[in-house]
């Protein structure tokens, strides 16, 4: 996906039991990591592992086979913009390489199953080396540009993603996702508090239905909210697409959470249960 990261705020929640409209994101890396959660499967010939793909909702420009046919080891190539944030695939602990031959810097994180993911391209690290990090926790901001530190031979944008057996082959990532691929579920389902992966999913449903281009980061900002807010169209709202979340926006979004079990009142201030409801819609398999 092109075009610029957004500068996209982090907002804490106030109360479990009545959210602030304005507060939209409850969480760190860490608390994304736990919500995420993860089963490790095994016994198929290409065993699940507890990863999913943190750049689904990106558009895949050089495939495993791309990567094969031109003599590669392998590896998938997604394109987004410099300085996007790379989250971990999986927990493990952090290896940064920085100028790693072709690949530029390089993040390796070691997975406790002996696993390893490897991200390459980077233009900037932001954990230090021997770091544990959190499935989703963000390790570095991708890169890529053509004659940049830490592009290595890249002529473009990107990152470049592949899996690492416990024996040192290079595999294709997206064999051995843990959920099927695509994002995980959110807990805010279960528990009403929206996180990094509701907004995550929502994101990525928004990227499908409504225009969204900005980076699925669960850090919704203005881009997020004006997509979300033009989708809210079909549900009533009749406000600007200004990217700033109001009292219309959330009525409408309070109408949607309806047609999904939400009973209280449309009144344009989220709390849990409409956040429960509009969770139930957006952990339908059809945005992972």
């Amino acid at each position: 996906m092109h075009g610029n990261h957004e500068a996209e705020g982090v907002r804490k929640d106030r109360s479990r039991s009545g959210l602030d409209r304005r507060t939209l994101l409850r969480g760190s890396a860490v608390t994304f990591g736990l919500a995420a959660g993860g089963v490790l499967f095994s016994g198929n010939p290409a065993q699940a592992l507890d990863i999913y793909n943190p750049f689904s909702g990106y558009p895949m420009t050089g495939s495993w086979q791309d990567h094969i046919d031109r003599g590669s080891l392998g590896g998938i190539d997604y394109a987004m913009s410099v300085g996007t944030g790379l989250p971990a695939a999986g927990a493990g602990v952090v290896r940064n390489i920085p100028y790693n031959g072709t690949g530029g810097h390089t993040v390796t994180i070691t997975h406790s199953d002996g696993y390893r993911t490897q991200y390459m391209h980077l233009s900037q690290f932001l954990l230090a080396d021997g770091a544990s990090v959190a499935k989703g926790g963000t390790v570095g901001l991708s890169g890529g540009a053509a004659g940049a530190p830490g592009s290595g031979n890249s002529t473009g944008p990107h990152v470049h993603w592949h899996l690492i057996t416990p024996a040192g082959t290079r595999v294709n990532p997206l064999d051995h996702l843990g959920g099927g691929g695509g994002l995980p579920k959110t807990a805010t389902e279960e528990d009403g508090v929206p996180g990094p992966v509701m907004w995550m999913r929502t994101q990525n449903w928004l990227r499908i239905e409504s225009g969204y281009t900005g980076p699925i980061d669960g850090v919704p900002g203005p881009n997020t909210y004006a997509a979300l807010q033009r989708n809210m169209r079909n549900w009533g709202y009749a406000g600007p697409i200004d990217g700033v979340p109001g009292p219309q926006t959330w009525a409408a979004v309070q109408r949607l959470a309806a047609t999904y079990g939400y009973t209280g009142p449309i009144d344009g201030v989220m709390g849990p249960n409409s956040w429960r409801a509009f969770s139930r819609f957006i952990n339908e398999n059809r945005w992972d």
